[in-house]
């Protein structure tokens, strides 16, 4: 373990390398962001997609699940790749309608219908909140990992010893409103925020395939060493190549496709930030490379982790533990640093998105027919309301965090979030294909949509204990198919 300052110093640091890539983007965008870098730029923001979910929970799912983990990246992978003359579509009605968000492009495409956009709102606000709460865990646990507790000078506990996850929402509302909600643009286009998390998508990637080589070559001799341990030790090899029902991978694959649709950050990164005519011919490469890499890795580090670590550890920190347990201590504070990266950038952008959504959806018509004539006027004031949307959301993904911490996995948290805003694609194909789609039936479908996804997903994870497994109170009333799926 590393000393609680130096990890903490570490992690200001690269908060304000983040500062400053953020502030040169911004100085320089319109030299870049015409430039051939652009397309490069957009390609590696589009791995947003990618958060602490896959940084750490892709091996704690495969520790626990087998191989059902490559179907969280499959959905986009065909999405980026099958479906791009959709999102090309995508992209040219946004940019003719001049959308600022999902819900925005929902209630577009049905007449401008307030209703449809006001009811994409809440329900993605709520949906993501235990996305936003899984990289609070993560960064939390982590940190926790590897900082060695070590008190102040005055005798106080340090950091470890507090609320880390407080700190990081703290740190993370703090970053979004200076570089994500600055002031009302009519493009809601930042193209500093967006170099920062492009930056952050390279040191994500470059993490993980710098802890990979070291477990095959540094903790056994290579792949093979680790496929003979693996064949003395039978019950772990049987928990890796575990394939899962068919059942189970399609509905993954559906709702990784969805997800990458409709998720309010992934939304704002590709569309609403698109700008560069070549960036989708690019990301439709260079997305899915980027997704087979930093999956390259994932079950060798698991392999590892179960066999050199055991029960003790839990499979979502492997990553992070396996350089700690063999003592190299700086390579366990890039992985750390890596695993931030992944958190920090989804919560950034899924907050300023979602502010945006608030602010133009929910605040701004009543303070339109409040203030009739003053509209030129309003700027501070839907400013303030977006940052203080910032603020209320993360406290709202802080608030859940402390409720789930410590007994619910990574992927199964991110899985929630998925369901959850799985829930605006029908309406979001429709509006795309069908004329005859009606926005009654959108807000319906949404309504409907929303307390299925309370009942079943949201509210058993409010009341369930370490150790009492998985609630799914919608299970014994489901036909013998899909009461085989996962809770």
């Amino acid at each position: 373990m590393l000393a609680e300052p130096t990890v903490l110093a570490l992690s200001l640091a690269y908060l304000g390398l983040l500062f400053g890539v953020a502030y040169i983007g911004d100085r320089y965008a319109r030299d870049w962001s015409t430039s051939a870098v652009a397309p490069a730029v957009y390609g590696l923001s589009l791995a947003i997609y990618c958060t602490s979910w896959t940084f750490y929970g892709a091996v704690g799912r495969a520790a626990t699940a087998g191989l059902d983990f490559i179907f969280i990246y499959t959905g986009p992978l065909l999405v980026i790749v099958v479906g791009y003359p959709m999102m090309r579509k995508m992209v040219r009605l946004a940019k003719q309608h001049n959308v600022t968000s999902i819900a925005d492009f929902l209630a577009s495409r049905y007449g401008k219908s307030r209703a449809v956009g006001v009811a994409a709102t809440l329900f993605a606000t709520v949906g993501v909140l235990p996305y936003i709460a899984l990289q609070l865990q993560a960064v939390s646990s982590s940190f926790q990992a590897i900082a060695q507790p070590t008190p102040w000078i005055d005798g106080r506990p340090g950091v470890v010893h507090t609320d880390t996850s407080l700190i990081v929402a703290a740190l993370m509302a703090v970053f979004t409103i200076l570089f994500g909600v600055r002031n009302v643009s009519a493009s809601e286009q930042h193209r500093g925020m967006m170099l920062a998390i492009a930056f952050e998508s390279v040191v994500k990637l470059l993490a993980l395939l710098t802890v990979g080589p070291f477990v095959l070559w540094v903790l056994f001799d290579g792949p093979t060493d680790l496929l003979a341990r693996l064949a003395e030790a039978p019950a772990v090899a049987e928990r890796l190549t575990r394939e899962g029902s068919p059942l189970s991978w399609l509905v993954m694959s559906l709702l990784s496709a969805m997800a990458f649709l409709c998720l309010p950050r992934q939304f704002h990164v590709a569309v609403v930030e698109h700008g560069h005519p070549a960036s989708l011919k690019t990301a439709r490469w260079l997305f899915p490379l980027y997704l087979v890499l930093i999956n390259l890795f994932v079950v060798p580090i698991a392999a590892a982790g179960l066999l050199l670590l055991g029960p003790k550890v839990s499979p979502d920190l492997f990553v992070l533990k396996l350089p700690l347990a063999h003592g190299d201590g700086w390579l366990s504070a890039f992985v750390f640093i890596g695993g931030f990266s992944a958190a920090t950038s989804m919560v950034i952008v899924a907050c300023m998105a979602l502010s945006g959504m608030i602010g133009n959806e929910l605040v701004m018509p009543y303070l339109l027919r409040r203030q009739a004539g003053a509209a030129r006027e309003m700027g501070p004031l839907v400013v303030f309301v977006r940052r203080a949307a910032v603020v209320l959301i993360l406290m709202a993904g802080y608030a859940y965090e402390r409720i789930i911490s410590g007994y619910l996995p990574l992927a199964s948290i991110g899985l929630i979030s998925f369901c959850a805003v799985a829930n605006l694609a029908p309406g979001l194909v429709l509006g795309l294909y069908w004329r005859g789609a009606h926005r009654y039936g959108v807000v319906a479908g949404l309504a409907g949509g929303f307390v299925v996804w309370l009942y079943a997903l949201l509210l058993p994870t409010l009341h369930q204990t370490a150790g009492a497994g998985q609630v799914a109170p919608l299970k014994p009333y489901l036909p013998a198919p899909l009461s085989d799926l996962d809770p």
